[in-house]
């Protein structure tokens, strides 16, 4: 029993070790264009001209540290296949052929979808948002924004839009596992549609259409979710 443990603790150390290579592999060349890095995510609120912004560093060390920060999170994400086949290498052995085939499924829907969610909030959610406050910003104010603030600011809003993109897949997980059926998600529509306002009003900026934009998009994949379960439910039938 021992020596089993002993040697799953191994395996997991070393795929461990191979996720933190690939990891670096990526974030040693990203390391020299982490300032284009920033400048390209920076691009949203700069771009838009009623809001005049800047961007300001009001800690010595931020012009530094936070590309630096920028390019090694966009070196966890560019290794994410890595990462999950290392991920697989270590829990395939235990699992079933069938087991094997979700995972894999699922993993590969995860990463695309939460991937679009970023990609959306990025070039339609931050554009919109940065317009809608030029539009009504005063004139005797100048928007000066620390580089720091902006980072986590776009990158809250990037995991929040990455998990709801994730909304079909954690449907048709709740259907697979029996956490709830498929009839009773078709019967709580309008509650997750009233839901999905809600959700948009404590998670996005306070805006209405930042909160349109992030609601109407969210309710459509959680039908997105119902579409998919239906075919799986068919199949399952047959």
């Amino acid at each position: 029993m021992n020596q089993e443990i002993v040697r799953h603790l191994t395996e997991l150390r070393k795929r461990l070790a191979y996720i933190a290579v690939g990891i670096l592999i990526i974030f040693l060349p990203l390391f020299r264009y982490a300032n284009d890095l920033y400048n390209l995510l920076a691009k949203p609120i700069l771009s838009i001209a009623q809001l005049h912004a800047k961007l300001i560093a009001i800690d010595v060390t931020a012009p530094f540290f936070i590309p630096i920060k920028l390019a090694f999170i966009c070196s966890i994400i560019i290794s994410l296949p890595n990462t999950l086949y290392q991920i697989w290498q270590f829990l395939a052995p235990a699992m079933y052929k069938h087991e094997k085939l979700w995972l894999v499924i699922t993993a590969l829907v995860s990463v695309v979808m939460f991937s679009l969610g970023i990609l959306f909030c990025y070039f339609v959610i931050l554009p919109a948002f940065f317009k809608f406050i030029g539009n009504f910003r005063s004139p005797i104010i100048e928007v000066m924004t620390d580089i720091t603030k902006y980072l986590d600011f776009v990158l809250n809003l990037f995991l929040i839009f990455g998990v709801a993109f994730e909304t079909p897949v954690i449907v048709l997980l709740l259907i697979y596992f029996g956490l709830i059926s498929y009839d009773k998600l078709v019967k709580i529509r309008p509650y997750i549609f009233i839901g999905a306002f809600v959700v948009a009003a404590i998670l996005t900026p306070p805006d209405i259409m930042s909160q349109i934009m992030f609601a109407i998009p969210l309710y459509i994949l959680y039908e997105l979710g119902i579409f998919f379960a239906r075919i799986v439910r068919r199949k399952e039938q047959l």
